[in-house]
């Protein structure tokens, strides 16, 4: 096989949904299922990109994951075989996670196409020692066996579910790599500050703060500030709520006599005069 020219973006389960690109010849297609080395073991990919030349994009230039093989019948029907096996094997586990009583939730297994390795991923509020569990484990199985905690928003990856929009988790539909999100992206965004609803199903802030923060942070730009204070028709008065997006402040005085909402343009007038 030349594998050279080539990149094709690939996925398999331990990836967690993430597209990892390996070289390849151009004999393969969106949906292919294929042999590869993982930092699991060797396991079943499947390509979810066309493919993309060499020489179109540097961005894969340093790659050096390889297609093992076109994956054969025999490859598939032991990758479904494997995943009955792993069946038993999570069944396995949790009873002696229960024997053991361990504070361990199982989220998923995963064996390698040739059963040399099996991976457990798990969820724990503490660290767990799991020696007495690998040799229970590793008397049964006969193969090498990795235990993995994993965090609150690896686990709604696998899980999946549903977000507060009503539409199917972005960690589990798109999002290949977890950002760093902080309360100072809802701040900016004028949102209350209530951790209940600027957070998603793994407890932690909503991936979708960012995506608009960038945006935000342009509009604010020349924007007067939240709280900011000026003379109106001879009033102190204070900008008590800025709606960014429909370019609305609201202005209040400080006995309350006067309250209005004013587009921002008028906004800056109002302060210009009254300064």
């Amino acid at each position: 096989m030349n594998n050279e020219g080539y990149f094709v973006g690939i996925i398999c389960d331990s990836s967690k949904g993430k597209k990892y690109y390996y070289t390849s010849d151009n004999s393969f297609k969106i949906n292919d299922a294929v042999v590869i080395e993982t930092s699991l073991g060797i396991e079943i990919g499947f390509i979810v990109t066309d493919l993309i030349k060499e020489s179109e994009s540097t961005l894969y230039s340093d790659n050096s994951l390889t297609i093992i093989r076109k994956a054969s019948e025999e490859d598939l029907k032991t990758y479904e075989n494997n995943k009955l096996e792993t069946i038993k094997a999570i069944k396995l586990f949790n009873e002696n996670v229960s024997k053991l009583k361990l504070d361990m939730k199982l989220i998923n297994a995963i064996y390698t196409l040739d059963k040399a390795k099996i991976l457990f991923s798990y969820v724990s509020e503490e660290r767990v020692d799991f020696r007495e569990l690998l040799k229970e484990l590793s008397s049964v199985l006969k193969c090498r066996i990795e235990l993995r905690q994993i965090g609150s928003r690896d686990r709604s990856k696998l899980v999946g579910g549903i977000g507060i929009c009503g539409l199917p988790l972005c960690c589990s539909s798109f999002l290949n790599e977890f950002e760093g999100i902080s309360i100072n992206m809802a701040k900016n965004q004028y949102l209350a500050l209530n951790i209940q609803k600027i957070s998603g199903q793994c407890n932690k802030l909503l991936c979708c703060l960012k995506y608009e923060d960038a945006d935000y942070t342009k509009l604010k730009e020349d924007v007067p500030k939240l709280g900011q204070k000026f003379t109106y028709e001879n009033k102190l008065c204070k900008v008590t709520s800025l709606n960014l997006l429909s370019s609305i402040a609201r202005i209040e005085s400080e006995d309350k006599d006067l309250i209005l909402n004013v587009s921002i343009d008028e906004l800056k007038k109002m302060i210009r005069k009254g300064n």
